[in-house]
């Protein structure tokens, strides 16, 4: 039986007492998973985050993130962590336009921005392009 193939975009939290160490080392070398890191703040001595794509075996994933998660690490999918407020939005379309992954579009039939979650990266572009600053990025 052929194992299954996975991706998933998580953000990383390193508490402060987990930041010197070498967790993302041992992570690497020992689950075999591919990694494209997004976005970092990792800051000796403080807390820290580490935005990632993820891909390798489904297996060797639930061991790595089971790793992770007993090394303190806490771990969300990208999709936590940027929500927009349906009472805020004015359906402006403003963070279509600046969108690099197209997680906003318009629907023309209703007449309003549809935001997939699923797409975005969190790179924080909406927040900056939304005069209604419907947007919210939580770390």
């Amino acid at each position: 039986m052929a194992n299954t193939t996975v991706s998933h975009r998580v953000i990383l939290h390193f508490p402060s007492r987990v930041v010197n160490q070498p967790v993302i080392s041992n992570f690497i070398k020992n689950y075999d998973l591919s990694f494209n890191i997004m976005k970092a703040s990792i800051i000796p001595d403080q807390e820290g985050y580490v935005m990632l794509e993820l891909s390798g075996d489904q297996d060797k994933y639930n061991a790595g993130i089971s790793y992770l998660h007993d090394a303190g690490v806490r771990i969300e999918p990208f999709s936590q962590n940027v929500q927009r407020s349906d009472e805020r939005c004015v359906q402006c379309g403003a963070c279509v336009g600046f969108c690099p992954t197209e997680a906003f579009h318009l629907d023309g039939v209703a007449r309003a921005v549809v935001f997939n979650n699923n797409l975005c990266v969190a790179c924080g572009l909406c927040l900056t392009a939304c005069p209604a600053r419907a947007m919210q990025l939580r770390f």
